[in-house]
């Protein structure tokens, strides 16, 4: 049985091979297993220069894909703070006394 990806548009966008598959031959990609489709992950964040990653289709998806191909829109929110935490001491010293609203509702408002 074959394993169904679907490029999410977060993927297509952020790496240029990933668009460079959809233009050419869709949204849905087949390979023979997950790890097949994990390893066509990572060929394609080589060649795109930006990470792309497989993940589980969600358990209420009506349609017939197996996983989903995603990659980050909001470029290095996560590995900025991690970043910052690991930099700092006592891993407080980067961070603003008070959570902002972006600390806590990072994509709010980002459409």
């Amino acid at each position: 049985m074959a394993y169904v990806l679907e490029i999410k548009p977060s993927a297509r966008k952020r790496n240029a091979a990933a668009g460079r598959a959809v233009n050419r031959d869709g949204t849905r990609w087949s390979f023979a297993t997950r790890e097949a489709a994990e390893r066509w992950a990572e060929e394609l964040t080589q060649a795109g220069g930006e990470l792309v990653w497989v993940q589980s289709a969600h358990p209420r998806d009506a349609s017939d894909v197996d996983g989903y191909l995603l990659s980050r829109l909001d470029r290095g929110s996560i590995a900025d703070r991690t970043r910052l935490t690991a930099e700092g001491s006592d891993g407080e010293a980067d961070r603003p006394e008070e959570a902002t609203e972006q600390d806590v509702f990072p994509l709010a408002d980002r459409r």
